[in-house]
């Protein structure tokens, strides 16, 4: 499936975020410096991953990582053209038959669409044919939004993981009260640990597992489209009628 060009408001958001907080550190005389503190995000990142992995078994795990480049560059999905594809099939098959369809298995790339389509071909019974294409349809959705559950999962664990790293830090500072020199660290590590944690869980795990969310759904409604297209192309329905009933998905 090709893909879109860059989806311009994850990036433009990210920076609107990161420069409200950096600037409002600013505006109140801090230093952005003061903010950046390897030791809080490695306990923060590093511990809200490890709880997902636990969560999670590898190979949902490994796709929500894959699924994270979807909110950067989605992958393509118009509706239009999906419509158009079926009507143009239905207009095929009104003039040659179902088997005049057999030429555009070639040109699909998209596989849940090319097994629609040669099951069209093949004769499938209708029904048969939607229970079949609803059956991948429902495990794809169960796949891919477990996945995206990855990171809602990631921005329930990073706030607590904060919390984690804020008592780390007051315990160095507790250990180290009789040296004034080491306070400011444990403390700085303390409360950064809480900003990381709930940053990452408002500004970047939990909107991405949204928008991953929504692109499935945008897919599941393409699928539904092409199922009930076919099945339509099967019972020999008028094209235009076709048309009618697709474009109500869409609106």
């Amino acid at each position: 499936m090709k893909n879109l060009p860059i989806e311009i408001t994850t990036f433009v958001g990210i920076v609107i975020a990161l420069s409200a907080i950096l600037g409002g550190q600013m505006l109140e005389g801090g230093h952005v410096g003061t903010l950046m503190q390897l030791t809080a995000f490695i306990i923060v990142i590093g511990g809200t991953l490890g709880a997902v992995m636990i969560q999670y078994s590898l190979p949902v795990f490994l796709l929500g990582l894959k699924l994270i480049g979807w909110g950067f560059i989605p992958p393509k999905i118009d509706l239009e053209e999906v419509v158009d594809l079926i009507i143009n099939w239905g207009n095929t098959a009104r003039r040659g038959g179902l088997l005049s369809l057999e030429p555009f298995l070639m040109e699909m790339d998209d596989p849940f669409i090319k097994k629609g389509l040669q099951m069209l071909v093949d004769g499938a019974e209708p029904e048969k044919l939607r229970e079949a294409l609803e059956v991948e349809m429902d495990a794809y959705d169960e796949h891919y939004r477990l996945a995206a559950k990855v990171w809602e999962s990631a921005g329930g664990y990073s706030p607590t993981i904060g919390i984690i790293g804020a008592v780390m830090g007051l315990i160095h500072v507790m250990e180290n009260l009789s040296d004034p020199s080491k306070l400011g660290a444990g403390i700085a590590v303390a409360f950064v640990a809480t900003i990381y944690g709930v940053g990452s869980a408002n500004l970047f795990f939990l909107p991405i597992s949204s928008k991953i969310k929504t692109i499935v759904g945008r897919e599941m409604v393409k699928r539904q489209m092409v199922v009930d297209g076919l099945v339509s192309i099967a019972n020999g329905e008028n094209p235009r009628l076709i048309e009618t009933k697709l474009r109500g998905f869409i609106a």
